[in-house]
C-alpha cells in the first residue's frame, strides 16, 4: 500500500506541473508482443496516454516476447540517445544489467515493466530506476491459492499448469503455482508453452484441447499467458468441449477473455493491469528527469475477475484500458 501511495503522490505532483516542462523529452518503450496484440495494446495505451498528458514524445517497439530481440532492440534504442527507456525484464538481469548500466552512464533514465530485474533494481534504484509491474512469484502464489478455494480442489485432484518456466523471472509465476499445488497434494502436470504458441496464440488451441481430451480427469488448467487465455474459449468451443467441463483459469483481461468468462469457458482471471504499468513507467521517467527522484517499485497486480464481476470491467477491456 505504501508503494502505491508513493506512486500516487508522485503522479499527482507531476500532473500538477505544466506539460511544457516535458516537451523536449523523448522516451523509447518496448511494448512486448506485436502491434495489435491485446496485452501490448493495453500497455501501449497507458504509456501513450501518459506521454500525451505530459507532453513528451514516445517511440514504441515490439519484440514478439523474444528475449534476444528485446536485447537487440534495446541496443539500437541506446544508439538513438533518448531521454528515457522502458524495458520488459524477460531477458533477465545478466542480459540487461550491463546495458542498463551503460544507459545510466549516458544519462538515459530506465524503467522496467511486466517482469522485474531484481539485481538491476537494487543497483540502480538510487539513480531513478523503477519497476512497475507484478511480482511474478507472488502473483502465481495468489492465483494458485485462489484456485484451491474457487474450484474446491482436493488432495489428489489433477491440475495442469501451462506456462513459461524457461524464461528467467517470468517463469517464477508458473513455479509458484506448481509449488502451491504440490504442497496441497494435487497431481500437478506442467506443459511448457512453445515459442510458436508464445508468439501466435492460435497455435496453442490443439495443445490445450489435445491435453484435455487425453486427460479427462483433469479438474483445472491454469494458462500462464494472456493471449492463450484469450483464445481458450474458441479452442474449447472448436473441440466441442462444453463450458464447465474443465476449470479454466488464466491471466490478463481482454475482450475475448471477458466474453469467455461470460460464456463460462474461462472461470478465473488474475490481472496485472498493464495500462497502469505503461502510464506509471512514463510518469516516473519524466518525474526523475525533472527532479532526480529515486526509483519506485509498484506492484500492479489487480485481483481477480470472475463471472460475478466481469460486467463491471468488461467495458474497460473493450476500450483496451483493462
Amino acid at each position: 500500500m505504501l508503494r502505491r501511495f508513493m506512486a500516487a503522490v508522485m503522479l499527482v505532483a507531476l500532473l500538477a506541473g505544466s506539460a511544457s516542462a516535458g516537451e523536449k523529452l523523448k522516451i523509447w518503450f518496448d511494448a512486448g508482443g506485436s502491434p495489435g496484440e491485446t496485452y501490448s495494446t493495453v500497455l501501449q495505451n497507458g504509456a501513450a496516454t501518459a506521454a500525451k498528458d505530459l507532453g513528451v514524445e514516445i517511440k514504441f517497439v515490439y519484440s514478439d516476447w523474444n528475449a534476444e530481440k528485446m536485447i537487440t532492440q534495446f541496443k539500437q534504442g541506446l544508439a538513438s540517445k533518448p531521454d528515457g527507456m522502458v524495458v520488459i525484464g524477460a531477458p533477465g538481469d545478466n542480459a540487461y544489467g550491463p546495458l542498463i548500466e551503460k544507459a545510466f552512464a549516458s544519462g538515459i533514465m530506465v524503467a522496467c515493466v511486466d517482469t522485474p530485474l531484481p539485481k538491476t533494481f537494487e543497483k540502480f534504484q538510487s539513480k531513478g530506476y523503477s519497476y512497475i509491474g507484478v511480482d511474478n512469484y507472488g502473483q502465481g502464489k495468489m492465483m494458485a491459492e485462489k484456485c484451491l478455494s474457487h474450484f474446491n480442489l482436493k488432495k489428489g485432484d489433477k491440475v495442469l499448469v501451462w506456462g513459461l518456466k524457461s524464461i528467467p523471472g517470468r517463469g517464477l509465476r508458473a513455479k509458484a503455482m506448481l509449488d502451491v499445488f504440490n504442497k496441497a497434494g494435487l497431481k500437478a502436470d506442467y506443459l511448457e508453452i512453445s515459442p510458436e504458441a508464445n508468439k501466435e496464440a492460435t497455435l496453442g488451441a490443439p495443445i490445450l484441447t489435445g491435453y484435455l481430451t487425453s486427460h479427462k480427469d483433469c479438474k483445472l488448467v491454469v494458462i500462464d499467458h494472456g493471449a492463450l487465455t484469450a483464445q481458450a474459449g474458441n479452442a474449447l468451443r472448436g473441440a466441442n468441449i462444453k463450458p464447465g467441463a474443465f476449470g479454466i483459469a488464466g491471466f490478463s483481461l481482454s475482450p475475448a477473455t471477458a466474453e469467455a468468462i461470460k460464456s463460462g469457458y474461462v472461470n478465473l482471471v488474475s490481472e496485472g493491469q498493464p495500462y497502469m504499468m505503461g502510464y506509471l513507467a512514463v510518469t516516473q521517467i519524466v518525474l526523475n528527469k525533472r527532479g532526480n527522484f529515486g526509483g519506485i517499485y509498484v506492484d500492479t497486480a489487480g485481483g481477480f475477475v470472475t463471472k460475478q464481476n466481469i460486467d463491471k470491467v468488461a467495458p474497460l477491456a473493450n476500450k483496451a484500458i483493462r
